[in-house]
């Protein structure tokens, strides 16, 4: 998974797994980027991600790192600095999403769920921030839910660690816009077309929603892309991405 350094800008994407986090890698490899994939851990997951963005002509290097380990993500950020270059994009992308009845939710973990969606985003958000600050220039973006706007039966440890990585990205929306930093939050409503919400949905189901019924990653990872072009004069906080078909 090593790859050569190269005069390419950096794209760092944590928690760059088999759907979303994949996507966004090779939208931006694609653009010229070179990626810094993320995952606490599933090396071979990660290796094949960044050997199919090399088969395909970018640069990608895979980084097994627990991002709610504040020393482990310091040492990253610097890491990639140094090794790849510049970080001109960083992704905030883990995944934490488990639905435990109230009564049945363990403290331990409650406070794992918080560590990994809401946590670990501040120190991935201050580590980019130290960095493009001195630069005016950079984009941090962080992947939100439905559940960032409102709780549901069974989701109190999901929704409250969303709702604070939310609260979170606006504050540092608002402290780094003035210094050239785009901050921005995307809220997906809706499930995510990837093996683990096939397997959750069934087949019959995901035929039920119809076609283009379930949001697509590589659909998403236009996003991500386009937030990252904007120009600062029109720059977007925050923009919610739902398949047409979804209620809301």
């Amino acid at each position: 998974m090593m790859a050569e350094v190269s005069d390419k800008p950096v794209a760092l994407v944590v928690g760059a797994g088999p759907g979303l986090g994949g996507a966004i890698s090779r939208r931006f490899a694609r653009e010229g980027y070179a990626i810094a994939a993320v995952r606490r851990r599933h090396g071979d997951e990660l290796r094949a991600l960044c050997e199919g963005i090399e088969e395909q002509g970018g640069v990608a290097r895979g980084f097994e790192v627990d991002a709610r380990r504040e020393e482990a993500v310091g040492e990253l950020f610097e890491q990639v600095e140094s090794e790849m270059g510049a970080i001109e994009v960083a992704v905030f992308n883990p995944g934490a999403n488990i639905n435990i009845p109230i009564r049945e939710m363990p403290s331990s973990k409650f406070f794992k769920v918080w560590e990994m969606a809401c946590f670990a985003g501040f120190l991935v958000g201050r580590e980019a921030a130290r960095r493009m600050v001195p630069r005016q220039q950079g984009t941090v973006i962080f992947t939100g839910a439905t559940a960032s706007l409102r709780g549901g039966p069974g989701f109190a440890a999901f929704a409250s660690a969303k709702a604070g990585l939310r609260a979170i990205a606006q504050s540092m929306a608002r402290e780094l816009g003035p210094e050239g930093i785009h901050v921005a939050h995307v809220i997906i409503d809706g499930a995510i077309d990837m093996p683990f919400i096939r397997e959750m949905l069934g087949d019959e189901r995901i035929e039920q929603m119809g076609p283009d019924g379930i949001l697509a990653p590589d659909d998403i990872a236009d996003t991500y892309w386009a937030l990252h072009q904007q120009k600062r004069s029109a720059w977007t906080f925050e923009t919610d991405l739902r398949p047409w078909v979804e209620k809301w």
